[in-house]
């Protein structure tokens, strides 16, 4: 069983590189299914994410703190020490690539476009989004793609749910996000009035991402993720969110 996580604004950036070091202080955006979300019926936070670190750090002899916050906050977070590093879906991009380092990815994902069945026969692609006004979660690269989309009416919301809901509610045509979660949507919720375009755009990968020049922790994570992937850990929690793969 998963240990329960502790959320805690009271976090030291110095535990993390000791060689000592008993808890790594964890930056997450909790509202980002399956990767990382509050469970309704326990009220701790929960999914693959949350799962890996814990992985991670328990064979590394160490434990986490989660400290809960906006996914803009994380970056500037790790910049001034209030968090160790952050897992949360995190695209390693060549731009977030000059403010922090990455580890080793530990993900694939890719973006999808999520319309109205209404709209899918006229909405198959981004050439066909141009003029529209789009929805994403802020500071994700769903939203850095939407930006890219000719004369688009960009809307980020703080959470990927308020996206979600303002195409629901015919606020926006489409909303771009990451394929896993679009797909976990549409399953748990059980939802028929949306659906996505077939085709994955911008293969991503997910790295957990440390403060510029943090050569020691980011050694520590990639060796926690190569050991978690030898001893088969990663695959049971990989097939437990995802299936088989």
């Amino acid at each position: 069983m998963m240990k329960k996580f502790l959320l805690s604004l009271a976090v030291g950036a110095a535990l993390a590189t000791s060689a000592q070091a008993a808890t790594i202080s964890v930056g997450t955006e909790a509202t980002f299914a399956p990767f990382e979300f509050m469970d309704e019926q326990t009220k701790q936070l929960t999914g693959f994410d949350m799962e890996i670190i814990e992985a991670v750090a328990k064979e590394m002899g160490d434990d986490v703190r989660v400290h809960n916050m906006g996914f803009d906050a994380l970056i500037p977070s790790l910049q001034t020490g209030i968090i160790d590093v952050t897992v949360a879906a995190m695209t390693i991009t060549p731009e977030r690539q000059k403010r922090v380092d990455f580890t080793d990815p530990y993900y694939q994902s890719g973006l999808v476009i999520m319309v109205r069945k209404e709209d899918a026969k006229k909405y198959t692609n981004f050439e066909s989004l141009e003029g529209q006004r789009l929805c994403a979660q802020i500071g994700t690269t769903g939203a850095m793609m939407a930006k890219r989309v000719k004369n688009a009416k960009v809307t980020e919301f703080n959470s990927i749910t308020e996206a979600f809901m303002e195409l629901k509610t015919k606020g926006c045509t489409a909303v771009i996000n990451d394929k896993p979660v679009v797909d976990y949507y549409l399953v748990r919720r059980g939802d028929e009035t949306v659906t996505t375009v077939p085709q994955v755009f911008d293969a991503e990968h997910y790295g957990m991402a440390v403060k510029k020049g943090n050569k020691a922790l980011i050694e520590k994570l990639n060796e926690g993720l190569k050991r978690i992937r030898a001893n088969g850990v990663y695959d049971k929690i990989f097939t437990k969110w995802f299936g088989a793969h």
